[in-house]
């Protein structure tokens, strides 16, 4: 017996509609606990998307402050909120959208000493990120752990994600280790077309109820690429590779690791 009330009932009620949802997978929703990393361009999306649908734990990382060039593709934040801690910027327009949800914060940065305690309270994780460390660090920690996660990156006009489930394929069988310092720029380095974080944003909400309710066919194994510009979207499949040096059948990657953030020369990418 599920104990949704009026309000509930009403406001869920599109989903409930949904003969593959119903009030079973709303409850699935409710109960799920799903960590985003980061509360910027990805995160924002995923977050309110997440808190609209009454997913019933969300627990949001993110170390730094809210700044006015944010604001241009972060829209969980607001003028108002220039020099305050994204995650309690984030917490209070999650819980402005849906006071049923627990947003559970954690004002600091995923790092290899806090990873494993952090990802091991929930059922799924979004890498919301926009630097390659902390891509491969969520990638290590969830692949160690056993726990499902979408991987998410954009930069410019273009953005790709895919969806990992334990036994199936990692970032480290796509990418096996992070690009070398000036390979390639960060959005706050070659800049990113806003609307852009709100696409690949709101497919990995999805792809997070999809998992939690069961419903659909997951992007696993499958990269999802677009360009904007030419609104061509392409599903290249990928595979698990014995030889990942995570998931592997002899790993060496055996503990996290704290990559270094590369810089880069922009110059060199605009020739």
């Amino acid at each position: 017996m599920f104990d949704f009330s009026e309000e509930e009932l009403t406001r869920y009620s599109r989903h409930i509609l949904l003969k593959d949802v119903g009030v079973e997978g709303q409850e699935k929703i409710r109960q799920a606990k799903v960590l985003v990393v980061g509360a910027g361009g990805l995160g924002a999306p995923v977050s309110m998307y997440l808190a609209a649908a009454g997913v019933g734990t969300i627990g949001i990382v993110d170390g730094d402050v809210v700044d006015l060039s944010n604001l241009q593709r972060q829209i969980i934040h607001t003028t108002a909120d220039v020099d305050k801690p994204k995650v309690e910027s984030a917490k209070e327009t999650m819980q402005a959208i849906n006071p049923h949800v627990n947003v559970v914060t954690y004002q600091d940065f995923l790092r290899a000493d806090n990873a494993k305690d952090i990802v091991s309270d929930y059922d799924f994780i979004v890498d919301g990120t926009d630097n390659f460390p902390v891509k491969f660090l969520i990638n290590d920690a969830c692949v160690m752990a056993g726990k499902p996660f979408s991987h998410g990156g954009i930069l410019r006009f273009e953005g790709q994600t895919f969806t990992h489930i334990p036994g199936h394929t990692c970032y480290r069988c796509i990418f096996k280790t992070p690009p070398p310092a000036n390979a390639v720029p960060t959005c706050s380095q070659a800049g990113v077309l806003g609307a852009i974080a709100g696409m690949l944003g709101t497919i990995q909400a999805a792809e997070t109820l999809k998992y939690i309710t069961g419903v659909g066919e997951l992007l696993v194994d499958k990269l999802l690429t677009f360009n904007a510009k030419t609104m061509d979207f392409r599903k290249i499949n990928v595979k698990r590779h014995d030889a990942c040096p995570i998931c592997g059948k002899n790993p060496t990657v055996t503990e996290l690791i704290d990559y270094e953030q590369g810089t880069c020369d922009l110059a060199s990418h605009q020739k």
